[in-house]
């Protein structure tokens, strides 16, 4: 019988089929583009990933802004009402204000419901990092697990979960502060890839440079090989910024290593409005980080 809940934000990028085999519920966050506001939902029923990041191509800005206590407060009410707990897992507080919020967010609704429980969980990771997490958890919950069974688990996982990105293009690093304008230039003069990965603390570091988009992209697949717990039994998801092939080129050499449970999503506007068109990421559980 189910006695909690477990929510998340549109951050995880996580595909509607995701969603629905790990039975969550997902709050959507906000992004303001050419003067308009969308919400990220995951079916992409605003405005689809291909069309939004055709906009960043054409020059479009995109601003995006956490989930607002209000918006916490009318996903949660009906679910306390009915007598369930809420086990919340956000984006990372190294990279937002969202999980402060939901804690917020918490106390607020527990003075309101005192018999009732809600647990705010930091996933430390964005994108589809945070989304395995999640997914994770929620599977966890489907096989039984108690809200605190699955509250262990889940503080258990979030520091074992690996993250690594690269980028194509360096000016969408440089608008979000993560490179200065000289090294986006020279960079991209120089036909130079970073590759970046998210540390302990949930933050996103730049961790190697390499030349040439290939490169970047095997260096995606050496840090895997050389971390996962698991390389063919292990669940691992990838996600990309609107570059399909390259996309395909890294799950072909995941394949080659025997890796199975292989599962591909979008990053979302509201991760894609940082990173840029031509990110590709990867995600699994392993250690160190």
């Amino acid at each position: 019988m189910q006695t909690y809940v477990i929510f998340t934000d549109s951050t995880g990028d996580l595909t509607p089929a995701l969603i629905e085999q790990a039975g969550l519920q997902v709050l959507p966050m906000t992004f303001h583009l050419d003067g308009q506001d969308y919400r990220n939902y995951p079916d992409g029923r605003e405005i689809s990933s291909r069309a939004f990041y055709d906009k960043l191509r054409a020059g479009s800005t995109c601003t995006t802004s956490q989930v607002s206590l209000a918006e916490y407060e009318e996903a949660f009410t009906p679910v306390l009402e009915q007598g369930l707990d809420i086990l919340y897992l956000s984006f990372s507080s190294g990279l937002s204000g969202t999980y402060q919020a939901s804690c917020v967010a918490s106390e607020m609704l527990q003075e309101r419901f005192p018999g009732r429980r809600i647990v705010s969980i930091d996933s430390l990771q964005a994108s589809m990092g945070e989304g395995l997490f999640v997914y994770l958890v929620g599977r966890r919950r489907l096989e039984g697990a108690s809200l605190d069974e699955a509250v262990d688990y889940a503080r258990a996982l979030a520091p074992r979960v690996c993250a690594w990105f690269t980028v194509d293009d360096l000016m969408f690093l440089k608008r979000g502060g993560r490179l200065s304008g000289a090294a986006a230039v020279a960079g991209t003069l120089l036909g130079i890839k970073p590759v970046l990965h998210v540390d302990d603390e949930g933050h996103l570091i730049a961790m190697e440079k390499v030349r040439g988009r290939r490169a970047s992209l095997d260096a995606l697949v050496k840090h895997f090989q050389a971390t996962a717990d698991d390389i063919s039994g292990g669940t691992v998801f990838i996600s990309h910024g609107d570059c399909p092939e390259d996309c395909r080129y890294v799950m072909d050499k995941l394949q080659a290593l025997g890796v199975t449970d292989l599962h591909q999503g979008d990053i979302g506007p509201v991760i894609g409005a940082h990173s840029g068109p031509g990110t590709v990421a990867l995600f699994w559980v392993g250690g160190p980080r």
